[in-house]
């Protein structure tokens, strides 16, 4: 089974930066896709950002230049930098492991203008 944990949202000014974690098991996890999706209240949710098992990131257009995803497989944990936040940010954030359903708890992300 499936576990994704995520952690380290908060609420952070504007311009300000953050780090997500996702700790994952249950998965083959050195050689999967993991991904981040983001959740904002009354919207759908979207694709933030990807990586491969070999490390090759994939970003949305609206956070291209800002964020940073990265993997370390030898602790099952993918990570997302964030920086130069935006109110538009505000969300809710999930990982995922591409191939999979489930979904973590998600940690909601603040930013105050």
């Amino acid at each position: 089974q499936v576990q994704l944990v995520e952690s380290g949202g908060g609420l952070v000014q504007a311009g300000g930066s953050l780090r997500l974690s996702c700790a994952a098991s249950g998965i083959f996890f050195s050689s999967g896709v993991m991904g981040w999706y983001r959740q904002a209240p009354g919207k759908q949710r979207e694709f933030v950002a990807s990586i491969s098992g070999g490390g090759t990131p994939n970003y949305a257009s609206s956070v291209k230049g800002r964020f940073t995803i990265s993997r370390d497989n030898a602790k099952n944990t993918v990570y997302l930098q964030m920086n130069s936040l935006r109110p538009e940010d505000t969300a809710m954030y999930y990982c995922k492991a591409f191939g999979d359903t489930s979904w973590g708890q998600g940690t909601q992300v603040t930013v105050s203008s």
